[in-house]
């Protein structure tokens, strides 16, 4: 049985993370820019609150002016709106975040139309996405980012590789398809309407799994040699009946046959929050009329 290869994504996140205070120095040193990232978070989710917390810390780490909105689960679409318009203008603010997800009385879709996409780190505008689409500049969903930075760390030259991607969310799938073909990769995008996903799986050097279901892609349905992106964070009961937390493929299963593979945790989140940091920077270059560093 071959030796899987571990994809750190702590270790990569770390490296760019460095790359993004390098960055943020120069951009601040040079020309008096100090990129500032604000987070907007309505209601109490523990999750989103304890996320939320993470990219104010790493902000400030990396040398960023992090600053958070914190609104009651009580607000409602306008009076989230005005926040919205309120940072669009604010020179100060490079970047805005708008946790999600928001409480079931707002729509989510006006509020990410709303935000100016120069500032949409998320890079949820469809602005972006058009952009990210036809190939031209613009500001790129982090995740997706992180797992193109991880495979190219992984595999060198990505083009020509078959892959398959499971899932075809906006957040993850849909742009994690365009960069793979931006990439020169051949991409087919699998979702739950697929046939036999077990079959498109065997024939694929790369595999993004990004569904959201603990463990469905099994070690039989990989390719031998091939490269494992796990996008999934899924809570589940262990055999002590504690909570643990999987990805989208069974890791075990996988140990053996994949040639490299990134663990659930420790994988691709904290590549998220990385490339966040970085795509601030980079607009906060582009707002100042600086080119953006290469990052």
């Amino acid at each position: 049985m071959a030796e899987t290869r571990l994809i750190d994504g702590k270790a990569s996140a770390a490296r760019l993370r460095t790359r993004v205070a390098e960055a943020a120095r120069a951009l601040r040193e040079r020309h008096g820019v100090v990129p500032g990232l604000a987070t907007v978070l309505v209601g109490d989710d523990p999750a989103s609150a304890v996320y939320v917390r993470s990219k104010g810390r790493s902000a400030e780490e990396a040398g960023l002016a992090s600053s958070n909105h914190v609104l009651p689960a009580s607000t409602d679409g306008a009076t989230l709106l005005r926040l919205v318009e309120r940072l669009n203008g604010a020179p100060s603010v490079h970047g805005i975040l708008v946790q999600l997800p928001l409480p079931k009385a707002i729509d989510p879709a006006p509020i990410i139309a709303a935000i100016d996409p120069a500032k949409d780190v998320d890079g949820f505008h469809a602005s972006n996405v058009g952009r990210l689409w036809r190939g031209e500049e613009g500001l790129v969903p982090c995740t997706p980012s992180g797992c193109m930075i991880l495979l190219r760390e992984t595999l060198g030259e990505l083009a020509g590789a078959e892959a398959v991607v499971l899932g075809r969310s906006t957040i993850v799938g849909k742009p994690m398809a365009a960069l793979l073909l931006a990439a020169d990769c051949t991409v087919t995008v699998a979702h739950s309407k697929s046939r036999d996903l077990a079959a498109l799986c065997r024939r694929a050097e790369i595999v993004v799994a990004a569904v959201g279901r603990p463990e469905m892609v099994r070690g039989a349905w990989l390719k031998p040699g091939a490269a494992v992106i796990d996008v999934g964070i899924n809570r589940v009961a262990g055999l002590d009946g504690k909570p643990r937390l999987v990805g989208d493929v069974a890791f075990a299963e996988a140990q053996g046959i994949a040639g490299a593979i990134t663990p659930v945790p420790g994988g691709v989140g904290p590549m998220t929050i990385a490339c966040l940091l970085r795509n601030t920077v980079i607009a906060a270059a582009r707002q100042a009329g600086v080119a953006p560093p290469a990052i």
